[in-house]
């Protein structure tokens, strides 16, 4: 068992620091790169780079709020 978690732990770092690195390339180093070199053909327009946080932020919010209504709830059902 405890190799699965640190193979599973290994990918999610993996996958937390490639994300990071790429996103970090997108919004700070490639507005200073030329319009025409090919690079920017392998990142989606720049609108995106703070639509797809904040649409991540709020959905995560949502989720969180229903959450914690379905445990009130569920602690309220069990008081009585």
């Amino acid at each position: 068992m405890e190799l699965a978690d640190r193979a599973v732990g290994f990918l999610l770092s993996f996958i937390s620091i490639s994300i990071f690195a790429y996103y970090t390339f997108w919004v700070i180093i490639l507005p200073f790169v030329d319009s025409d070199h090919f690079i920017h053909k392998y990142f989606l327009p720049q609108d995106y780079a703070i639509l797809i946080p904040v649409f991540a932020g709020v959905t995560l919010l949502c989720f969180l709020c229903t959450f914690v209504g379905f445990v009130m709830l569920k602690s309220k059902q069990k008081a009585k």
